[in-house]
Parts: C-alpha cells; structure tokens; sequence
C-alpha cells in the first residue's frame, strides 16, 4: 500500500513507482519539487541542504537515501558505510522534510547497473584520478533519481565540490531541466568539516583530521601572494603532520580547470587520517581581499 503524503512529516518512499507518481502530481499543481540527493547517515550538514531546499518558495522537499553501490570500487567501504534509516527519518520530520525516498539497491538497478554516464575530463582528475569509477557511479545515480522524482531543483553540499561541478556539467550538457544549487560548508566549532565518514575516526584521528581545516586556512591567507604561495603555505601544514597521508592538494579554477590568478578558485585536499579518507575545499579569490567558504565556525 503506497503510503498517504503527509507534508512536512517526512513521508517515506520505497518504490520508484510510488514516489514518482507523487512528484508528478505536485509538480501538475506547479509547486517545485526540490531533491536533496543523500547517502544517508545525517549529520547537521544535510538538514542544512533540506533547510536551504525549503527556502525555495513553495517547495515540496524530497529526501533520498540511497547507498549508492555503483559509486564504490572494490575494496571501498561499501559494506561498512553506516545505514541509520530510522534515525535519519526522524531527524528529516524533526526538520519538516516532505517526503523520503529510500530504495533497495534493486528496486534502483533492477536489470544490474547496465547503463552509466561517463563524466568527461573533469572526472579523470582529482578524486576521479584516485577513484576512476566514482564520478559515472554518482552521474548515474543523480540522473535516475533526477527523472524518478520529477525535480525542478537539486541541492548538494559544496564540500563535495567535484562533485557538484560533474553534476552540473552533466544537466547542461544533457538538457535536463533541473536547476542544480550548490549549499556552503557545514563545518564543526573548530573548523572539521561535517562528514558520514567522521564516524569512523577514533578521538585521536578526529585531531589528526584538523590539519585538513588548518591547511587551507593556511593558504587562504596567502591569496594576496598568489597561487604559489597558497599551496605552499597548505602544504607546509599538511607536511607537518607525518601521520596525515595526503592524497592530493591542488588549487583550480572554479570548473576545476586552470587556475584564475586574478579571480575564483578552489583549494581542494583529499587525505587518509588512519584508515579513513577525508575531503575538503575552500575557495580562494585573488581579485579580494576576502576569504571565501573560510573553515572557521
């Protein structure tokens, strides 16, 4: 039996069947439906995607939770990765989500994961260089859940930031008629930004995994010295803690080209602090005196 909508209750959703009948019945009344896309295991920086969804008016907020196998090469944390269905329900009604689609890997990939959208160049560098799998398993999973909810709008976390540049070039260059939000950096007090993968860290490694923070703060400082001189102030933090295994720390421009000496850009650091990895970013404006996206509280 297909659960009864209930708006602002949270409502959950198992089958595409279901949840797709009901976007499209809302989007007849022209009300946008807005999609937070989410692995599940919420922490504060996803209510705050769900709060930036409700900003826009007249939305109807929906939720997915999916562990999204096709994104996980082997040997990944596919199995370990933390389910908390019940507990991320009641925290999505406590923040007045509408709806919650949580399907089974099958009811997703009925025929097995036959058909994926490559992601181009800009999903070879960085945590594509790393994990050449991951960018098509996100796009694949992101253009499903885009056409199984009838969204007008999506909103993802900036602290993934290849991500949301992929997911953007993917709706342009696919004509999808989905407006794609990116939301700032929820970070802790001192600075750590909020993760899935935080739980995994034991309170030693939580300090260790300060140093991502640090660093970046380091190189935002020294945007008024140039390109050269962030990274190096970046690295020279990261280098400082023998125990931080650092994956890669590279400036670019905001698409994740060639740096832009005189305008935008980001600074991104991927880093395994004990068996976790960890990743994050700041941006970076050589135009101003600013510092954007500043891991601080």
């Amino acid at each position: 039996m297909t659960p009864t909508f209930q708006p602002g209750q949270a409502t959950v959703y198992n089958s595409v069947q279901d949840i797709a009948q009901l976007t499209r019945a809302l989007r007849k009344t022209a009300r946008p439906v807005v999609l937070v896309p989410t692995m599940g295991a919420l922490h504060a920086g996803h209510i705050s995607l769900v709060k930036a969804a409700q900003r826009i008016p007249g939305a109807v907020v929906i939720v997915s939770i999916f562990v999204n196998p096709l994104q996980f090469a082997e040997g990944e944390d596919l199995d370990a990765y933390p389910r908390t269905l019940e507990a991320d329900v009641e925290k999505l009604r406590a923040a007045g989500a509408d709806a919650v689609f949580a399907p089974s890997p099958r009811e997703m990939y009925p025929n097995g994961p036959r058909t994926v959208i490559h992601p181009g160049q800009v999903g070879t560098i960085l945590e594509g260089k790393t994990r050449p799998t991951h960018f098509a398993g996100v796009l694949t999973v992101v253009n499903k859940l885009f056409h199984i909810t009838n969204c007008s709008h999506a909103i993802f976390g900036e602290k993934d930031y290849q991500q949301l540049i992929v997911i953007q070039q993917m709706v342009t260059d696919l004509n999808l008629d989905v407006q794609v939000i990116g939301a700032p950096i929820v970070r802790e007090n001192d600075g750590l930004a909020l993760s899935s993968r935080n739980t995994y860290l034991s309170e030693t490694e939580r300090e260790l995994a300060l140093t991502l923070s640090a660093a970046l703060t380091s190189g935002a400082y020294m945007a008024g010295q140039g390109p050269d001189a962030v990274v190096a102030a970046a690295r020279a933090v990261i280098d400082s803690v023998p125990e931080i295994e650092l994956d890669y720390l590279e400036l670019a421009g905001p698409q994740l080209g060639d740096v832009d000496p005189e305008g935008a850009n980001r600074l991104l650091v991927a880093a395994r602090v004990g068996a976790t990895r960890l990743i994050d970013n700041i941006g970076i404006d050589f135009g101003s005196e600013e510092v954007t996206g500043e891991p601080r509280a």
